[in-house]
């Protein structure tokens, strides 16, 4: 199998830098299409400027976010405009099938970005692009291997959209059973967190503590998100016993960011599953641990994450040096929907055969994804 440069073989057309102060999001105009728009494929930000007709894109065009991650992926957005540092590639060559090149370039693209060197975010430029190698078999065997890939992308997504949907269907039970969290339409009580739990701030990671005589593990911010437990990395930190014995986690705690970056983010939480035994956790997290009489952790997790919760939470926030922060006694203060015990046990019943569903479906998507992965490095291995 041959291999050519590939700006031999394509039209890169690169965005127009549209004004930023005609920006807008009543929707009018047309949507414009920037870095952050690539990947999901389509744009809330609109633009009512002025435009030469090259700029306009069409669902299907081929387009890489050319700062940052170099991300490629296809609009499907319907009609827009190109924003700079946003390309549109178009196989200009009848030796170049389209979706081959779509299948080809985010593996030369990843590997351009680890090697870009930075100060605050990488660039691409076209050139880069241009210089790519790609192999290039006839076009019969391209149009072979891209529709091999379709179908296995194909499966693939199924397979996420099962997830989303079983996601959708927990929380459209969540509203189903409880109403609004924030109108509360069906009269639930509602009082204080604090007064139904234990809230326990977390382990402050220092230096200091390399002398301490216990070493356990601990979870982070980067642990713990909207309903979801992310446990592939753990650190360990050295504790004196007594913290041990004050900051250790049950089955059953909810955990809660106190600190992040995004001012959405605060505030997010998930149930710790008791997986990891003598596991703290760091001062960036807030624990939650409820009476098991008067709450189910599911049910009050469920309630902070939904539009109730997340309103209290992020109006509490507080700005330090680019850091948002939420303190114990805010948690305390978070007002929630009380339900009957036995109505959010209903709901506990309900979401664990749901998770019993979706981890079925991250298994064969996860296989499905280690198949799609295989087909395409040996596609252009010439090994299909």
């Amino acid at each position: 199998m041959r291999t050519v440069t590939l700006g031999d073989y394509i039209e890169i057309l690169s965005g127009f830098a549209f004004k930023s102060s005609l920006f807008n999001s009543e929707a009018r105009g047309l949507p414009l299409v920037r870095i952050r728009d690539v990947v999901p494929g389509y744009s809330e930000t609109y633009s009512d400027e002025d435009f030469d007709e090259k700029y306009l894109l069409e669902d299907g065009d081929l387009l890489i976010g050319m700062d940052g991650e170099f991300n490629c992926a296809r609009w499907k957005g319907g009609k827009a405009l190109l924003n700079q540092r946003v390309c549109r590639v178009i196989a200009s060559s009848k030796n170049l099938d389209d979706q081959y090149l779509f299948y080809f370039l985010p593996r030369p693209l990843k590997q351009i970005e680890a090697k870009s060197n930075f100060v605050t975010v990488k660039h691409l430029s076209v050139k880069q692009i241009q210089a790519i190698k790609i192999p290039l078999p006839p076009l019969e065997e391209q149009r072979r291997i891209a529709a091999i890939l379709d179908k296995a992308d194909g499966v693939r997504r199924k397979r996420k959209e099962a997830i989303r949907l079983t996601e959708e269907l927990l929380r459209s039970t969540f509203l189903e059973m409880f109403g609004d969290p924030v109108t509360n339409p069906k009269g639930w009580e509602v009082i204080d967190l604090g007064k139904i739990s234990q809230i326990q701030g977390g382990l402050q990671v220092t230096p200091a503590r390399k002398e301490l005589p216990l070493e356990v593990p601990y979870l982070r911010v980067a642990n713990v998100y909207r309903d979801k437990l992310l446990l592939d990395e753990i650190k360990n930190i050295r504790v004196t016993s007594s913290e041990l014995e004050r900051i250790n986690m049950k089955a059953g705690d909810i955990l809660i960011v106190e600190g992040h970056g995004n001012k959405e983010e605060i505030g997010r939480s998930s149930v710790w599953d008791g997986s990891i035994e003598n596991c703290v956790h760091q001062n960036h997290l807030i624990r939650v641990r409820l009476d098991p009489d008067k709450a189910e952790p599911i049910y009050i997790s469920a309630y902070l994450n939904s539009a109730g919760g997340r309103c209290q939470l992020t109006k509490f926030g507080k700005t330090t040096s680019g850091l948002n922060t939420i303190s114990t006694s805010n948690v305390k203060a978070t007002k929630v929907l009380c339900p009957p015990i036995e109505m959010q046990k209903r709901y506990l019943d309900f979401q664990r055969k749901l998770t019993e569903a979706k981890n079925a479906s991250v298994e064969h998507l996860e296989q499905s994804e280690n198949l799609f992965n295989s087909l395409l490095q040996r596609a252009f291995r010439g090994e299909l």
